[in-house]
């Protein structure tokens, strides 16, 4: 059987491939690409601030996230984790200021639970 495999001509789906010539992207690339095709989709360019965040680039999620923010002013989620890269950071004042917006926004759009948690990462602010 193995001979018989191994005279068999190399169909179309049988093709070694070089790893080398595959390059996969990377969740980074991917996110950027979707962001730069749909820049209003908040939900792409949230991923893209967390990415950013989880990389340690912070300066490039903190574009991001103000995006997110300022195309897309009702994505609650945005307010918290922005916040969050702020006071680690050590902006706490822009922390609060981004926490309190944020909770605000959570009260008009019913989002009781992330009110909830944004107002308890306040308080660990004051």
């Amino acid at each position: 059987m193995a001979e018989q495999l191994a005279l068999r001509p190399a169909g179309r789906y049988n093709r070694s491939l070089d790893p080398m010539a595959q390059t996969q992207k990377s969740r980074r690339e991917m996110l950027e690409q979707f962001v730069a095709q749909k820049p209003a989709d908040a939900f792409a360019r949230y991923g893209l601030a967390l990415e950013c965040v989880k990389l340690g680039d912070d300066s490039a999620a903190e574009i991001h996230f103000r995006k997110l923010i300022e195309t897309n002013s009702l994505y609650v989620a945005g307010y918290f984790q922005f916040g969050q890269l702020l006071s680690r950071l050590g902006r706490l004042d822009e922390a609060r200021k981004t926490l309190s917006d944020g909770i605000v926004v959570a009260q008009k759009t019913g989002d009781i639970h992330a009110r909830d948690e944004m107002q308890a990462a306040l308080t660990l602010l004051r």
